[in-house]
């Protein structure tokens, strides 16, 4: 195993990192989501990073050194961008982007005292895994899968003690470790720990952008295309789960459906792009008026469905009227007519176990009393007699 020397060990990870950033770019593809790439590149950065060290070691030293710290930096940064996009905001990015910029600038300014440059350099690398790892396990509304972000963690958390502890070596004690390539127990671990955080994330990283897909393509399978709402299968889920949380808990559940008025008229007159104009306006200010804990959906055609929880009659009245306030004059200022709808509203049994099928029965049966009224209105009716077919929610 003596042929297992610092410098082999440095030119195996750089070799290693060129080949699987070279098959990520072959089997992810070119058309990759932020976070994919951001994650890739963090991959090619560190590849840059570890040939820079192994060519610093036969010619111009410092400035490749320079380099290699740089890579290195960016590839850390741009691991965090790829934990933002995939887990939401983090702790610690302000920091994270002035240890990037102080490390080469620090490393090069301090290049010619050798303690200094590496005790500056390692200490701030080992702040920067830090903060990696710490967004790594930070909490996350996201997405509950776990099991890459406990890779990743044992990847960037030993990392930064293992160069934290090369930094207290070179800075402090620098008889123990006067080079870089010093067989000292802790370079020689951390250099091994880099190998095999390597392959750690390699994997982590092909789960998370495997997970994203499936994400992607979930929401794609619940979401209207045009409109960027929910579609029927969506909306319905969702709102089974929040009819479920309130028969658990006893609270109103109302469901406002919506329906363009003339929508036909539309077509005819100005043609099918102005009539998926009008259905995208009208999803967009269905999704501006409603609350947080409400559920949108386009259910069809030109048909839509508000799920509202904790409502009574005149507060789903007061939200109808805002949101058709808010329709008429975003179609006029942006098709140059004023569109309008009629609206049904019911509300849910919740002690009923076909509370949702019912009510939604219940709210289409009055929306088309409001259509039969003259349009353009809202009619609730509490006291439609509704039948309730089987295969309605199919």
């Amino acid at each position: 195993m003596a042929f297992l020397d610092i410098k082999t060990i440095l030119t195996l990870t750089a070799l290693t990192l060129f080949a699987v950033a070279g098959a990520m770019s072959l089997v992810m593809g070119r058309q990759l989501s932020p976070a994919a790439r951001a994650a890739r590149g963090s991959l090619i950065a560190q590849a840059g990073g570890w040939t820079a060290i192994v060519a610093a070691e036969f010619v111009w030293d410092m400035p490749l050194s320079v380099l290699a710290i740089a890579c290195g930096s960016a590839a850390n940064l741009l691991m965090f961008t790829a934990l933002e996009h995939w887990l939401g905001p983090r702790p610690g990015r302000m920091l994270l982007r002035v240890l990037c910029v102080m490390m080469p600038l620090g490393y090069a300014a301090s290049y010619s005292s050798y303690p200094i440059r590496v005790g500056w350099s390692n200490v701030l690398l080992a702040m920067q895994f830090a903060i990696v790892a710490t967004a790594v396990v930070w909490t996350s509304s996201k997405t509950d899968e776990k099991g890459w972000r406990v890779l990743l963690a044992l990847c960037y958390g030993p990392m930064a003690v293992l160069t934290l502890g090369r930094g207290i070596l070179g800075g402090w004690y620098t008889e123990l470790y006067p080079t870089f390539a010093t067989p000292h127990p802790v370079n020689v671990a951390a250099q091994m720990a880099a190998n095999i955080s390597l392959v750690l994330s390699t994997v982590a990283v092909m789960v998370a952008w495997r997970r994203e897909i499936e994400i992607q393509l979930e929401r794609q399978a619940h979401t209207d295309p045009l409109t960027g709402l929910l579609n029927r299968r969506g909306w319905i889920r969702q709102s089974e789960m929040l009819v479920a949380q309130a028969r658990r808990h006893g609270h109103s559940v109302g469901i406002l459906m919506i329906d363009l008025d003339h929508f036909k008229q539309v077509n005819d007159r100005y043609g099918h792009e102005a009539g998926d104009r009008a259905l995208m306006l009208l999803g967009k200010c269905m999704a501006k008026a409603m609350r947080e804990s409400d559920v949108c959906g386009r259910l069809g055609g030109e048909e839509f469905a508000l799920l509202l929880p904790h409502v009574n009659e005149a507060t789903a009245t007061a939200l109808d009227s805002r949101l058709r306030a808010l329709f008429q004059s975003t179609t006029s200022q942006h098709m140059g007519i004023t569109l309008n709808f009629s609206s049904g509203l019911a509300f849910c049994d919740v002690s009923q176990p076909d509370a949702l099928k019912k009510a939604l029965m219940q709210a289409d049966a009055s929306m088309y009393q409001a259509k039969a009224n003259g349009r353009g209105r809202l009619c609730a009716n509490a006291d439609v007699n509704i039948t309730v077919p089987d295969a309605l929610l199919s």
